[in-house]
């Protein structure tokens, strides 16, 4: 009769036998002169006791690289990944990379699995598109583990990450200059919430062009969530107070296409009641009615900047991290017109 085949040991095994961290385990087998002398002879022993045996890519991560990349992700559903992924992956495989996705929901569980699968050395670098580092809430853990860092679409202030991103403030003073110049003195702008740091950059850029005009014109802020139920709840807010605008300048166009709802719901018309400008151009924009005037932002661009920016900080470790900023066009469409309402 045969015997039954007795399971590997794994990575997770030595380290709880040795009595530490699966990023101190992963430390001591690839840059055992920085773990101290005592956990390294910890560590031996459980490697000996279990019969681990490390992958053949990670004993020689010393001298040679995965050539993978991981990408942390808060959803694949939101409409701004997939062009941003296909430009990760061009140009990740022009330079004999591959992508590995990691798709977190905002989860601590899910980062904590991606940061021990990071742990043991598989990956060579990391995308952000998350706004933080892994494991929220325990700034410190696993932080000695962390590859070279690159964010998008939201930096991470105080690390060593390089960034790359629409020029949030440029590209929310063009939109908002455009509502003035068709007349527009009373315009709202729609946040993300006071947490965000998009909605901060989008806001200054919203003040900046209001100060574009020849007269003073009143900073106008209603907090939202980025949904379009918070676009709808704001809408909501305003015609309670009996204070209203002539036109919305809204943190995405997510919010845009809620406001455009709820004033449908109440019987008034975009633009010939009020106008209303989104941010991103999402593939849903150009296909409501209204076709909604938005801020594009070049997102396959994007996704190669980052990963040329990544695969250069991995080439060089000595690389300073650096912030590229990229132009958004204003595509204009039919949700935006004279400040001259028919009606209220």
């Amino acid at each position: 009769m045969d015997q039954p085949t007795a399971k590997p040991a794994t990575i997770e095994d030595v380290a709880k036998l040795a009595g530490v961290s699966i990023a101190t385990v992963s430390r001591a087998i690839r840059m055992p002169e920085k773990v101290a002398e005592s956990t390294r002879k910890k560590v031996t022993a459980a490697i000996a006791r279990t019969g681990y045996t490390a992958n053949p890519m990670a004993q020689n991560l010393r001298m040679q690289r995965s050539q993978m990349v991981m990408v942390l992700a808060p959803s694949i559903a939101d409409p701004n990944f997939p062009a941003i992924l296909t430009g990760l992956e061009k140009e990740a495989n022009d330079r004999g990379y591959g992508v590995l996705i990691g798709n977190t929901e905002g989860e601590i569980p899910l980062e904590e699995k991606y940061m021990r699968f990071l742990a043991t050395g598989m990956v060579d670098g990391l995308v952000l598109l998350t706004g933080h580092l892994p494991v929220a809430g325990s700034p410190n853990r696993h932080h000695q583990s962390l590859p070279p860092l690159v964010t998008v679409g939201r930096p991470i202030e105080g690390e060593d990450a390089s960034y790359v991103g629409v020029d949030d403030v440029a590209a929310s003073k063009i939109a908002t200059e455009y509502l003035v110049s068709l007349g527009h003195r009373k315009i709202v702008f729609l946040s993300g919430g006071l947490s965000d740091v998009v909605s901060e950059m989008r806001h200054k850029g919203y003040r900046l062009g209001l100060n574009e005009a020849s007269e003073q014109i009143e900073d106008w802020r209603v907090e939202g969530d980025g949904t379009s139920e918070g676009g709808r709840a704001a809408v909501e807010r305003l015609f309670i107070k009996d204070t209203l605008p002539t036109a919305f300048v809204c943190i995405n166009d997510n919010t845009a296409i809620g406001v455009i709802s709820a004033l449908r719901l109440r019987g008034f018309e975009v633009p010939a009641d009020f106008s209303v400008i989104g941010f991103d151009d999402i593939p849903f924009a150009s296909h409501i009615t209204p076709g909604l005037t938005t801020v594009r932002q070049p997102r396959h661009l994007i996704g190669e900047k980052a990963m040329g920016e990544l695969l250069d900080r991995i080439a060089d470790r000595t690389r300073p991290a650096k912030t590229h900023l990229l132009h958004g066009d204003l595509v204009v469409r039919e949700s935006c017109g004279s400040a001259v309402r028919k009606r209220v």
